[in-house]
């Protein structure tokens, strides 16, 4: 089904730029680990496997999104029935909590930059949610943060604890 302002072949016509797309990056990864170094490691598989089993599944996807751009694109899809743009504000709070727990991870720890990316990813949803940024609730900001933390500390405890996997933490206990 197609909307009464795009023609079939427009819809079309961006399914089949991304197909082409999928099946580039598939064969450049191919090509890359071809020369990667096939030496057989532990029970015979090698450190170039991964990569070569994820680009076949790259270009098998790629193909069969060709195909299907080719035969007719995306069969009896409604229209979107979401906004007409973006929402940027919710898209910058989003990102603005992933830039920050990246860059403060190792200075302030996993526990306290993940509490903060999850807070300001939260306040990117609500403001996208609502369509409008609104005043800054203090109140819901604590409670986000609260519950960043009861997720991101169990986390860091089960990494750090029972998987020992090196998390970056504030203190050197590394229970925070």
């Amino acid at each position: 089904m197609t909307n009464a302002n795009t023609p079939a072949t427009a819809k079309t016509g961006g399914q089949l730029w991304v197909g082409c797309g999928v099946l580039a990056i598939g064969a450049l990864m191919a090509t890359g680990a071809v020369m990667i170094p096939a030496e057989a490691g532990y029970s015979g598989v090698g450190p170039n496997f991964l990569p070569m089993l994820v680009s076949v599944v790259l270009l098998i996807c790629g193909a069969w999104i060709i195909w299907e751009a080719r035969s007719g694109g995306v069969r009896n899809m409604e229209a979107p029935n979401g906004a007409d743009a973006g929402f940027w504000s919710g898209f910058a709070w989003m990102s603005a909590g992933l830039l920050a727990n990246a860059a403060l991870i190792t200075t302030i720890g996993f526990i306290l930059s993940c509490t903060l990316c999850f807070a300001l990813a939260v306040r990117g949803l609500r403001t996208a949610e609502l369509e409008k940024v609104g005043a800054f609730d203090v109140k819901q900001f604590i409670k986000d943060l609260l519950i960043g933390a009861a997720i991101a500390a169990p986390v860091y405890w089960m990494f750090t604890k029972l998987l020992a996997i090196n998390l970056p933490g504030l203190t050197p206990t590394g229970w925070i």
